[in-house]
């Protein structure tokens, strides 16, 4: 049995879609879940192909992974349906649980009432709106089961999950967003989504209970926020700044999956990635953004192409967090990333080899 949660330790956009396209790839993972709702957005690049997903898991590029949804999530209905399209993917292949709860139209139109964009940089998506409706009991909030172009794809994921983990399945739960904007820990109040984002939070919009499961923490190099009034960013820098420290012969910006905005980007910040570690306890870190300390760095997929300077900063991440670098993203495409983990293997099969050798 193999239980996984990937979390983020920032402000979103850390590559947490990233890296569970790949493990869904290099582990052959049995279930993916995805928590959160469609106010949080995942890329998965494959070749050529961008996929830009805010509701169905990044494993669908396992075409074996069974995709679940949450009984904790959040569903807009046309958002998900679009992107089961898109993915090519059949009913028997995705199942969200039938509590997870719906956003309609008028949540969307009570966020944009509140002017949550203009406030609080909020994507708008109705989630916020959807979640109160929820905690209030409010007799209008549907349920996924309620929904009949939902109810194909209706399943108990605990159920599922708990059966799964008894076979000894491989399971990996994908979170949303970053550590700095959670509800109940984040420092900046009110800049903070709508829920909270750690591992433990995301077990339980799952609905699993397990002893055992590794925390795959992904961080970036530069971090990013959502563009617009969304809250403090130390050492906030301009995207030209980030492409002539990095040496990128073109240049570069990113944008927000859900509303098309341009992110805004910082320096590294020691506080909030330490912060997350000490509530995520992770097992592993997945850097992304190598290629912007250095753009030597584009494409690398071994730990020996990367730059001196890289690896003495990866070196200084896992001494002072105390928690090992596995994953290194070296630019956006889901090739394009180191892991280390074939190199932890052998090197414990040569420790093996040479303590047997002395017995």
């Amino acid at each position: 049995m193999s239980v996984t949660v990937v979390v983020g330790g920032q402000f979103g956009g850390e590559g947490k879609g990233k890296i569970c396209a790949h493990l869904a790839l290099a582990g052959d993972v049995d279930f993916m879940v995805r928590c959160g709702g469609p106010n949080s957005g995942h890329t998965v690049h494959l070749g050529d192909i961008r996929y830009q997903l805010r509701q169905v898991p990044a494993g669908f590029v396992n075409p074996r992974t069974r995709l679940l949804l949450a009984a904790g999530a959040l569903i807009d209905p046309r958002v998900f349906l679009r992107e089961v399209e898109l993915c090519g993917l059949r009913d028997s292949r995705v199942g969200i649980d039938g509590n997870a709860g719906v956003i309609e139209e008028s949540d969307v139109e009570a966020e944009q009432a509140l002017a949550l964009r203009e406030r609080l940089g909020s994507t708008g998506t109705g989630v916020g709106s959807a979640v109160s409706r929820r905690v209030l009991r409010d007799p209008g909030f549907r349920l996924a089961k309620d929904v009949p172009e939902l109810r194909p794809f209706t399943t108990c994921v605990r159920d599922e999950l708990v059966a799964a983990v008894e076979r000894g399945c491989t399971i990996v739960v994908e979170g949303t967003q970053g550590f700095g904007l959670s509800l109940y820990h984040a420092s900046e109040w009110p800049y903070r989504t709508s829920r909270d984002t750690t591992a433990h939070s995301f077990l339980g919009e799952v609905g699993l209970g397990v002893r055992e499961f590794e925390v795959i923490m992904a961080i970036r190099t530069y971090p990013i926020r959502v563009g617009g009034n969304s809250g403090p960013l130390l050492g906030e820098i301009t995207w030209e700044e980030l492409r002539r420290r990095s040496g990128y012969p073109f240049e570069i910006a990113e944008y927000t999956t859900t509303t098309g905005r341009l992110r805004r980007v910082a320096e590294f910040n020691w506080d909030v990635v330490e912060q997350a570690v000490a509530a995520n306890a992770p097992s592993c870190l997945a850097l992304h953004g190598a290629d912007y300390l250095d753009y030597r760095n584009k494409s690398a997929t071994s730990f020996q192409q990367l730059t001196s300077d890289t690896l003495r900063f990866i070196r200084q991440l896992e001494d002072r967090l105390g928690v090992p670098v596995r994953f290194i993203g070296t630019g956006p495409r889901d090739d394009e990333c180191v892991d280390r983990r074939a190199e932890v293997h052998e090197a414990s099969a040569s420790c093996e080899s040479s303590v047997a050798a002395c017995r």
